[in-house]
């Protein structure tokens, strides 16, 4: 047939991941096998997430939790009979902002001839849905998209300012808001590449951005294109983006895991004080006879280990499983103490600006 065939919907996995570690080979002349390893891997399996830098040499593998991660190191040990060595698994938390919008903020180029007015606000919840179920693609829009619009209509956005949407990039959004600027067709894939630079590495910590909506206003640029190339843009760009999200409170959130544990109702009171320890919340208990079944949410930094302490607390007659993940604000008294050890454990200055 010559009929044009529709290519398959891509699968959206509601899990992101949450912990990482660096791996590498015992041996370096292996080095360039575990690279192959490492990409067959995350082609296996679409909750594994990996940075491969050839340069240094370094690695790093992401996936849902400790014992995830330990599963496929294992199978890469036994299977593809390759010796790895681990570093400590590290969670990955996400930058956001405390106040529902920032100020405008200026930001200009290098050489002054450029300025943009940029505002930082939070995502509303049932766009932020839509972006997380897929419905909403995870895209830099070219040309005018009808469905798009009709989605973003669906849920109160206007139609004069959906049309003004310009990109979706991991659950961030950047709106191009300016009237009657000559240029701005010939820069605003400079600005939305700064606007992903920020969102891959927010200023607070150099953590993934959460939920921030960014609004350029306004912008003045050079009559001259050869004094408005990326040198000039990117910065400007990446400055703006940056002041905005202090002036509107920069704040970190981590990843909680909603996890459901099977048990023997004797084991419901060492189960409630594992949780509580792991600064958890029960959410629900059924009973059913002998049987319970506990749902609770726990940050991610504090489940390592969970699987063996579970196991001893239940003399091995408990199960768990993860149902769902989301990101809450970490709490006020933990904020100063969690930036720290992200910034020194990345080799940053300790003294980030709060506002």
């Amino acid at each position: 047939s010559s009929e044009p065939i529709e290519p398959f919907e891509a699968i959206k996995h509601i899990f992101e991941p949450v912990v990482t570690k660096s791996i590498e080979a015992t041996k370096p002349s292996d080095l360039p096998r575990l690279i192959e390893i490492l990409r067959q891997v995350a082609k296996e399996d679409p909750t594994i997430k990996v940075a491969i830098n050839e340069e240094t040499g370094e690695n790093l593998i992401s996936g849902m939790g400790e014992l995830h991660l330990e599963v496929r190191e294992n199978r890469i040990r036994t299977e593809r009979g390759l010796d790895i060595k681990t570093g400590l698994p590290i969670v990955v938390y996400r930058e956001s902002i405390r106040k529902q919008i920032s100020d405008v903020v200026e930001g200009k180029s290098p050489n002054k001839h450029n300025k943009f007015y940029i505002t930082v606000e939070k995502v509303p919840e049932a766009m932020y849905s839509l972006i997380k179920s897929g419905e909403l693609p995870e895209i830099r829009i070219k040309k005018k998209d009808q469905t798009i619009i009709d989605k973003l209509r669906a849920i109160g956005v206007d139609s004069k300012e959906a049309i003004k949407y310009k990109e979706f990039y991991k659950g961030n959004v950047l709106v191009d808001a300016t009237r009657g600027i000559v240029h701005i067709g010939e820069v605003i894939e400079l600005i939305a590449d700064g606007f992903e630079q920020v969102m891959n590495e927010g200023p607070s910590a150099r953590e993934p951005g959460f939920g921030l909506l960014v609004k350029v206003i306004d912008c003045k640029l050079h009559e001259d294109a050869i004094h408005r190339g990326p040198a000039q843009v990117l910065p400007a760009i990446r400055d703006a983006i940056k002041e905005a999200m202090f002036t509107a409170g920069a704040v970190l959130y981590e990843p909680l895991q909603v996890i459901q544990i099977e048990s023997p109702s004797e084991f419901l009171g060492e189960i409630s004080k594992l949780v509580q320890n792991k600064r958890g919340q029960l959410m629900d208990v059924v009973q059913e006879g002998e049987h319970i079944t506990v749902k609770a949410k726990l940050p991610v930094a504090e489940m390592f280990g969970i699987t063996s302490e579970l196991r001893s607390a239940t003399n091995g007659r408990a199960a768990h499983y993860i149902v769902d993940q989301v990101f809450e604000r970490i709490p006020d008294e933990l904020q100063s103490r969690v930036r720290l050890q992200i910034r020194k454990r990345k080799g940053l200055r300790e003294d980030v600006p709060i506002v």
